[in-house]
Formats: structure tokens, sequence, C-alpha cells
């Protein structure tokens, strides 16, 4: 069974990577060859032919043992479609995912949102020490609705500006407004840890530096970054924890430290660390499995612990007692990963940027190109009217539409087409698709995506036309599912030893049960 899947895998992996190679030039449409009644037009023939190194078309040997390879293939096929192992509802719903997935591959610029995760990636070499004060916006929120929180945030950022201690003004006003206003100080962040707005504001100040009201999803934020540190990666230890009584007292925690020392004895005397957790430590989780620790990074452990712990070298190393709010702590290193190039981050980071605000980050490339291509013209002074509306009304209320229904004048033209006002408007009532709460951030990503859609749509309708190999690569990923399916049906189910006679008498089986026509005049007029 697990040969089976295998072979099943690494066949579907060949059609799809295929749709990567170079394409290939369709000739005129006549028919290279008729099997079991089907014609088979000389595009395709060729189109396969050229993805084949192997195949010279202009040497005779190697075209007639294309010829005999192809000819097999389809007659295989016929047989598969005799036995309607193309009409199975598991076949349609194989097909149908490579068709998703060929369409989005085209529907993509690859090299581009490897470019934009690059981008992030590269800005994780450094973790930032912050602090930040929150000026909170609750709920959706109009333009008129964030003058008061940004006033305030002024107002202390002018206090600073003049030589006040942000933290001091920070913890001093932290809860205030009924609590909408918060301070906190971030021992670490690294990239795609915080609202993208934060994050790219943080990454571009320098140490020291105090910015501006930044306005994020969550409301105005005042940042301070304290410092720009190497990111030391990730580090795996295992720890042994003997915790501080519940209600502790001064004498509960000398009893805490005498039996950490004991323990402590005994761990550096040799004792296996593992056995030593399972024995005393308090920590019961991590206790059961030898004291082991997951994986962690800067900022994911409480501070002195994190400084421990980064402070040993030596894979077995022991730190010293370390005292945190919790107890004593024993840490041994158990090793320190590697940090993983790009290419093997890519994908992760690029499926969390595809997820939420910053996909737009990651396709814009795409999206530039699609409208580069589809004509778009952008009229700010039609979107300046809408946006307008964004001071009273949030563009989901009933009266922001009732607004902007009638509003008619051209909004944007792309692929030949005026879209007016009334039209987005109507598109955010059916597709309210963002999670921004103030008003004009919201508009604008809405009409990112408006944009997108009829790009989008327009290149999916244009595929055929735009990429000819398309339907060339579709009739393979079907023939070659089908392939799969009666080849191991037939031939490789069987024993091995077996196989290669099995293949001979079912070919000349399948020569006899169906007519083949070869039309040679025109293949062999075929050049490469």
């Amino acid at each position: 069974m697990e040969k089976v899947f295998l072979m099943k895998k690494l066949l579907v992996l060949f059609f799809v990577l295929a749709c990567f190679t170079g394409k290939a030039e369709t000739k005129t449409d006549s028919v290279a060859m008729t099997i079991a009644g089907k014609q088979i037009p000389v595009s395709e023939f060729v189109f396969i032919a050229e993805k084949n190194k192997e195949v010279d078309l202009s040497d005779s040997k190697s075209l007639k043992a294309y010829v005999e390879l192809f000819k097999n293939f389809k007659l295989k096929v016929a047989e598969a479609e005799e036995l309607g192992l193309d009409k199975t509802d598991a076949f349609k719903e194989e097909l149908e995912g490579y068709r998703t997935q060929l369409i989005s591959s085209y529907l993509s610029d690859k090299k581009a949102e490897e470019a934009a995760a690059r981008e992030v990636y590269d800005r994780g070499s450094e973790m930032l020490e912050l602090s930040h004060i929150l000026f909170r916006l609750k709920g959706k929120v109009v333009s008129k609705d964030t003058i008061d929180a940004y006033e305030k945030a002024m107002k202390v950022y002018d206090r600073i500006n003049k030589g006040e201690d942000f933290d001091a003004v920070g913890k001093e006003i932290n809860g205030q407004d009924n609590d909408n206003v918060h301070y906190e100080y971030v021992r670490c962040l690294l990239p795609l840890q915080t609202l993208k707005a934060f994050e790219y504001a943080a990454y571009g100040m320098r140490t020291g530096e105090v910015s501006k009201p930044v306005r994020t999803n969550m409301g105005f934020h005042l940042i301070k970054i304290h410092s720009r540190k190497p990111n030391p990666g990730k580090i795996h230890v295992a720890h042994i924890l003997i915790a501080f009584p519940k209600d502790s007292t001064i004498n509960g925690e000398a009893d805490a430290l005498a039996r950490a020392e004991e323990v402590y004895k005994k761990a550096k005397n040799g004792e296996d660390f593992a056995e030593l957790a399972k024995q005393y430590s308090d920590d019961t989780a991590s206790a059961k499995k030898g004291g082991d620790l997951p994986v962690i990074g800067p900022g994911e452990m409480i501070d002195p612990f994190e400084k421990a712990a980064y402070a040993l070298t030596i894979p077995g190393q022991i730190s010293e007692l370390v005292k945190t709010r919790f107890g004593y702590h024993i840490i041994k290193l158990i090793d320190k990963p590697e940090v993983l190039p790009f290419d093997k981050e890519k994908k992760k980071m690029m499926r969390v940027m595809g997820q939420g605000e910053r996909n737009f980050e990651l396709f814009k490339a795409f999206d530039d190109r699609m409208k580069k291509e589809y004509g778009y013209i952008f009229y700010p002074e039609a979107y300046a009217e809408l946006q307008a509306l964004c001071n009273d009304y949030f563009p989901t209320d009933p009266a922001f539409y009732e607004k902007a229904k009638n509003m008619n004048k051209t909004l944007f033209h792309v692929n030949n087409k005026d879209f007016p006002q009334s039209e987005f408007a109507y598109y955010i009532q059916r597709c309210p698709y963002s999670t921004k709460i103030y008003a004009g951030d919201f508009m604008q990503e809405v009409f990112d995506l408006f944009v997108r859609d009829i790009v989008t749509t327009a290149e999916r309708e244009n595929l055929t036309i735009k990429h000819p190999e398309f339907q060339h690569l579709m009739q393979e990923y079907r023939d070659g599912i089908l392939l799969f399916e009666i080849s191991n049906r037939e031939i490789w189910s069987k024993p091995a030893e077996e196989q290669k006679t099995l293949e001979a008498e079912w070919l000349k089986k399948l020569n006899q049960k169906y007519p083949v026509s070869i039309n040679w005049k025109l293949i062999n007029n075929i050049k490469k």
C-alpha cells in the first residue's frame, strides 16, 4: 500500500513540476494520431516531447521510439476510460484538485512572494527591546472618533519630547481613561509577532528614538526603542524546578533554596539529570520527560531563566541556581539548533503572511502586474468622496450604503470597463472582509480586495488564451491519473518478477483491442 501511494505521489509530482518548465510553443492542431477513436493533436504530441530531454524529434530513431511510447501511453489511458475510471468521484475530485493547484500557479508571482518573505526573514536577524503606550480605539470607529485618542497620544508625546522619561510617564498613565491607556515593556520583539504597522514602525526606528502616534488596529501607539540586538536564535534546554510554596514566606523560600542546593550538588556530581528531574522537579509536565522543555526562542521565557539558559555554551553544561518568581531552577543545555536558512523557513513564513493583513504585502507584485496588464486607472477624487463618508459612517453601516449607492462617478477603470463608486459600495455590503476597526483602513482593504477580485477573475477567463499550454497540462494531469490507476491495477500490484512479462502481454492485447492510426507524414515533418 505504501509503495502504491509513493508511486502515485511521484507521478503527480512530475506532472505538477512540469508546469514550471519552459513553455512549449504550440504547433498547429493537426492530428498526429488517432487512438481508440480519439484524435491526438500534434500540439499535445509535441508539448510532451519537448519537456522530455531524451526525445529528439529531429532524429528518426528517437522519434520512432517516442511515438511507440506515446502510443502505448494513450492505449493504457483508453483502457482506463473503457473501464470507467474517469467517471469515479475520486478521479473527479483529484483532477479538480490538480486544476485548482495549476490555476493557483498562474495566479501568483512566486519570486516576488519569496522576496517579500525574505525581507521579513532578514528583519528577524535583529530583536528589539522596546516600550510602548497604547491609546486604545475600541470597536469600529469612524474618522472623527479617532481624534480624541490621537490628541491624547500627542499630549503625552509632547511631555516625553520635552524631557520626561518615557517609562515613568507610561507607568503613571497606565490604566487611565477607563482603562483605555496601556503601558507595556517588551523585552524582545521579532517579526510576525505583532501587528504589521507596529512592526514596520518599530523596525524603522533608531535606538533611543520615540515615535509619534502610530495607528494600528488596536489604537495609537507611542513607541520607544531601548535596544536592537542580534537574534541569538533558538535553544533547547531541560530544567529542574524547586518551586516556592504557595503563600511563600522567607522561611519557605529558604527551605526551597536548601532543597535546590541539594539537588544541584547531585547534578554537578554527575547524577543523571533526567532522573533527578523526575524525582525532584516541581514542574510536573517537564519532570515526566526528564526535565526536557520545548525548543524556545528569545522572549519566550521569563527573563532570569532565559539569560541563564542562553549563557550556557556547551551541550550538557549545567547552570548555577537561577531564581525566578516561581522558584529555583537548575538548567541543562541540550542543544543550540542552528538558525534555519531562508529556504527552510520560507514556506511557513509565506503561509503566515498569506493570512490576514500581510497578504497585501505578500501578493503586491502580482496585484500590481495584473492591474498593469488590464489597464487599471484609479480616480482619486472619486475615492476621496467615499473616504469622506468614513468621517461619519463605518463602511458596513447601512447609512454608508444609503449615501454611496447613488454616487456614480468612475472610481477606477480596468479590463475595458468603468467601475462607479456605487458598485464598490455594494461590494462592501456583500464582501466586508477586513478586520480593520478604523473606517478608512477598512474601506481601503476592501477596495484592494475588490480590485484584486476583478483582475484575477479576468485572468482566469483569459487563462487558456494567455497560456495555451494550460489545456495540455490539464490533459497530461488527467491522463496521468488514469495511467497510474490502470497500471497499478494491471501491473504494479503484481509481483515484481512478473511485471515485465505482464506489461508486454498487456500492451499486445491493447494494440489488438483498440484501433491505432499514426500520421507519419505529419510526424516526420515535425522539427523542434
